[in-house]
């Protein structure tokens, strides 16, 4: 039996396709979404074993039922990407503690609950690797997204404190942060030809982002190529915050 992956927002966007690519690297998936018809349709695309299960990842307690479930079909667990997220777009102007609460505990907290509760599970595998989506607003502000930005770049603060205890037990934490990519969260202002336009004119590579570019560097942070990199972050942009953010 293969080692297993465990994805969290594997139903769309850049989970989705680290889920692919894991699969396509002879990883088993445990693949976990809130919506659960996707989540059942990426189940038919793979070769590979599967345990899906579809949930509000910030309820703790169906968090450790559905952690159990997997376990017991996968007793391998090697690592574990945390690409479910919300953008929360509420300006401070118009802040409620419900929105900012949500989005922070989407984004952060329940990176920081799992990477707890599946420490022993790494640790066990011997190579077990953790990968949190961050993005370039972790490091750039945003008028629009302050629970956002404050979500990504706890993510970036969690990656090197986590990564410095787990390495004792031979976890590796990193952070991917992507720019750009053509997402389900950012297709709404992908549809405003300006916005697009400008991204790409801003970007050095010359294009909007696929949900691949971002999947192949995870693969990257999840495989012995990158066995001595541990507590940081790496950019997927084409170029962007070399200029600015978006």
């Amino acid at each position: 039996m293969a080692p297993a992956i465990l994805i969290t927002g594997a139903a769309s966007g850049i989970g989705r396709a680290s889920a692919l690519a894991a699969a396509r690297a002879g990883y088993d998936l445990i693949a976990w979404d809130i919506q659960e018809e996707p989540l059942a349709e990426l189940a038919t695309r793979v070769d590979v074993a599967v345990t899906t299960a579809s949930f509000d990842v910030t309820d703790g307690d169906a968090r450790r039922r559905a952690l159990d479930v997997a376990r017991s079909s996968h007793p391998v667990i090697e690592g574990f990407v945390h690409a479910a997220g919300v953008s929360g777009a509420e300006p401070i102007s118009a802040f409620t503690a419900e929105s900012w609460a949500r989005t922070i505990d989407i984004n952060l907290t329940t990176a920081a609950a799992m990477t707890h509760e599946l420490s022993d599970d790494l640790a066990a595998s011997g190579r077990g690797s953790i990968v949190y989506i961050s993005s370039v607003e972790g490091w750039f502000g945003h008028e629009w997204l302050p629970a956002y930005c404050s979500s990504k770049a706890g993510l970036l603060g969690l990656a090197r404190a986590a990564g410095m205890e787990l390495a004792k037990r031979n976890v590796r934490v990193n952070c991917v942060c992507p720019g750009a990519i053509e997402t389900p969260m950012l297709q709404p202002l992908l549809d405003f030809a300006e916005f697009t336009e400008r991204t790409i004119s801003r970007t050095p590579l010359g294009r909007i982002g696929q949900p691949d570019d971002v999947a192949d560097v995870i693969m990257f942070l999840l495989s012995d190529q990158s066995r001595f990199v541990t507590g940081t972050s790496l950019i997927v942009d084409g170029g962007l915050t070399s200029i600015g953010g978006i």
